[in-house]
């Protein structure tokens, strides 16, 4: 894959995830979702990025903004929008909903509606991998308000323990739901934080792709050679509430301002436009892709609820 391919490719997977959230604001709003749900939109790059870094075989775990996460990992989004439609053809058969979309056979091991849930399951998994010798490495993506939680603190004690051969990626979008993280956190970046357990800690730009994509390679490769884990933080922003509904009157305008011009689709589609690659290109793309997402929710509506005989089996299986 040439450069240009390479950069196309990432923007997307970017404007997949942008338009599938926007869609699912479209479906909520027509009463197709029910629940809650937690959108991305403003925050592409950093999953986007990171799972660009990783080879198929390697595996993440996700928050319950995870929706971002599992289509920048291979998620077909006919099966994240039947999920969220509860419909028999979603990931999780229509049974887990937005918070848990999950794809095996794409190293998707599931979304988390519990803060922090999803990090010491990853570190389950490299540790598995490890003794294994796969050569896999798992990524495990969480918000800036994960990092108070009691079991981040463990999970980091035993990664560093194990050198397991995982990445931690903290997505700090400067909020953790309404709070600012700077209330609750007295150290200006997240990152240094894992210096006390002996680990190395990375401040990415999580508005910048390419940024995202290379400091997630480098600590991929460490991971995989066996030089054990290493916590990114992303420094990113939300464009939406922390949940559907949320009208965000909390953030500062100015705040809001500044960060939704650093957008990183535009600010990337503004890139490669500067590199070359022609306006007609990048429009087609757009349109592609905006193409796709549309055919998707319509499959994903005109797909089969699921038989209510199977529910007991799957009360069974997840109880």
């Amino acid at each position: 894959m040439s450069d240009n391919e390479q950069s196309l490719a990432l923007l997307a997977s970017m404007l997949r995830i942008r338009r599938f959230e926007e869609q699912c604001s479209q479906l909520y709003a027509a009463g197709h979702i029910r629940g809650s749900m937690h959108l991305c939109n403003g925050q592409e790059a950093v999953s986007v990025g990171a799972c660009a870094a990783l080879a198929p075989e390697d595996g993440i775990t996700m928050t319950y903004r995870g929706h971002g996460q599992a289509l920048a990992k291979g998620l077909d989004p006919t099966a994240g929008f039947a999920e969220l439609l509860g419909r028999a053809t979603g990931c999780c058969g229509g049974y887990g909903g937005s918070m848990h979309f999950t794809d095996l056979t794409k190293g998707i091991y599931g979304g988390n509606a519990l803060v922090a849930a999803g990090i010491p399951i990853a570190v389950g998994l490299a540790l598995a991998a490890q003794q294994q010798r796969t050569g896999r490495v798992f990524l495990t993506f969480f918000g800036d308000g994960a990092t108070n939680q009691g079991v981040w603190h463990e999970a980091f004690v035993l990664a560093a323990m194990w050198q397991a051969p995982i990445v931690f990626i903290c997505e700090n979008n400067l909020w953790a739901e309404m709070t600012p993280y700077a209330d609750t956190i007295r150290v200006a970046d997240l990152a240094e934080r894992a210096a006390a357990y002996g680990l190395p800690g990375v401040v990415v730009d999580g508005m910048d792709v390419e940024a995202m994509r290379a400091a997630t390679a480098a600590a991929v490769a460490t991971a995989r050679a066996g030089g054990g884990p290493t916590l990114i933080e992303a420094k990113t922003y939300r464009f939406v509430g922390h949940m559907y509904g949320d009208a965000q009157k909390y953030k500062p305008a100015e705040q809001v301002a500044t960060w939704q011009a650093r957008d990183p689709l535009l600010t990337y589609r503004q890139r490669l436009a500067a590199r070359g690659i022609p306006p007609a290109d990048l429009d087609a793309l757009e349109l592609t892709v905006a193409q796709e997402i549309r055919a998707a929710a319509e499959a994903a509506l005109a797909a089969p609820w699921p038989d209510p005989a199977e529910l007991p089996r799957v009360m069974e299986v997840y109880a």
